[in-house]
């Protein structure tokens, strides 16, 4: 179970926000790229240590990244490519945010482990690879596979709710992180959990698939 599978319960919250999208003539496209611009911000605000307003930058940027969908929904404007341009949004905002992190500088294991300051970047490089992996095993999957059926302009698979840390998960402790000040602890969470998760996918791909 990870925040994923619970996202059918958070969709009549963000339908009366997307109405005023809508009423805004907002594109789905266009909100996808309202949360790739927020994210840029985001990053660019974390390389420079300002962590409290890039989460807060964050934060609206997951929100437009939610809202898109329920745009397309209420307008009845889902397309393909829309959900690929989603899909490339979602990773772009996912590297930099994590990136920025790592070229803001700051000791994430160097401030309490004997090991030089490239260390700190490797756990930065793994909470990267970990969160672009967790969420690319998907496509891979529909590639692969083949699922074809979509659900409000999203395919249905079983993936959805295997893997107990996901983007929402990462995006969460981001924010806390960013906030609270120990963004250096959220850096070595994701590292951690992110693999992990995705390592759960595999397994759980393995028994399926075989």
């Amino acid at each position: 179970m990870n925040i994923t599978a619970l996202r059918p319960r958070f969709k009549q919250y963000l339908e009366p926000v997307a109405r005023g999208f809508v009423r805004c003539g907002i594109t789905p496209n266009q909100c996808s790229f309202l949360a790739l611009v927020a994210g840029i911000a985001a990053a660019a605000l974390f390389v420079e240590r300002q962590f409290v307003f890039g989460s807060i930058l964050l934060v609206l940027s997951a929100l437009f990244d939610l809202i898109d969908g329920s745009i397309a929904r209420q307008t009845n404007s889902h397309t393909n490519f829309g959900a690929v341009f989603d899909w490339i949004v979602d990773k772009y905002v996912d590297a930099l945010v994590i990136l920025g992190i790592g070229l803001s500088g700051i000791t994430i294991v160097s401030g309490f482990l004997p090991v030089p300051p490239v260390a700190d970047f490797a756990v930065v490089g793994l909470a990267m690879t970990g969160s672009l992996m967790n969420t690319f095993i998907k496509p891979v999957v529909y590639a692969e596979i083949g699922y074809r059926e979509k659900v409000e302009g999203k395919i249905d698979d079983p993936l959805e709710g295997v893997g107990f840390f996901g983007r929402p998960e990462t995006f969460l402790f981001l924010i806390l992180g960013g906030i609270t000040g120990y963004i250096w602890v959220s850096v070595i969470i994701i590292a951690i959990c992110t693999n992990l998760s995705a390592i759960q996918r595999i397994l759980y791909l393995y028994r399926a698939l075989k």
